[in-house]
């Protein structure tokens, strides 16, 4: 039995291949058929999901065997034959050739020829470029932070009014000061009357 299948790319819209194969082939050499036909180098991972009608993953077949945290069992592309997981025309499936990135080929089995057979996978239909098959990580530019120091307050010389407030300190808060020591023939003056203050005309600054 030839199992023929349609291949199309959500990224490159004119892209289209159409492979043929045996059914007792497995899908190491559809593998090999869809790489050659797509111009892509040997990759260190591949992988085929099988797909619902929504193209929903389901089965994983993959080039390697995978460790993963998953229940779900992952098989291996050159221990799995085509004809053992398609039976019906229409299946689905995605082939990741890109598989860091996610990036996929969507598959479908578009018909089963009966009583023929293939030794070798051949191309039938090759429409379009196919998209890289690697996508180039963006360089980010690495942001470079500047500390900005904050100017030192220039520094007021309070030595003067220190010097001030320790001598009124010493006079008025010592002890030992007593008020009725002052000497009062200093101060008699200060206790005339406005009127007996003796202001020359010559003195007036309102004049």
């Amino acid at each position: 039995m030839i199992y023929k299948f349609s291949l199309v790319s959500d990224e490159v819209a004119n892209f289209r291949r159409e492979i043929q194969i045996d059914g007792d082939d497995t899908f190491f050499d559809l593998h090999k058929a869809i790489m050659e036909c797509s111009g892509y180098k040997e990759a260190e991972i591949t992988s085929f999901f099988m797909c619902d009608d929504w193209w929903g993953r389901k089965q994983e077949i993959s080039l390697v065997e995978l460790d993963t945290d998953s229940d779900v069992d992952v098989y291996v592309m050159e221990e799995e034959t085509l004809s053992d997981w398609l039976d019906e025309e229409k299946q689905k499936m995605m082939f990741v050739f890109d598989y860091s990135g996610d990036r996929a080929f969507f598959m479908e089995l578009s018909e089963m020829i009966l009583g023929e057979n293939l030794s070798n996978p051949i191309c039938t239909k090759k429409i379009g470029d196919a998209p890289v098959q690697f996508v180039k990580e963006e360089i980010v530019e690495p942001v470079i932070t500047v500390a900005v120091t904050k100017p030192t307050p220039l520094m007021v010389d309070d030595d003067d009014d220190d010097d001030e407030i320790l001598d009124d300190e010493i006079f008025y808060g010592d002890d030992d000061f007593n008020p009725d020591e002052l000497d009062e023939d200093g101060f008699e003056d200060l206790d005339m009357p406005d009127n007996e203050i003796d202001i020359s005309e010559d003195m007036n600054p309102f004049k």
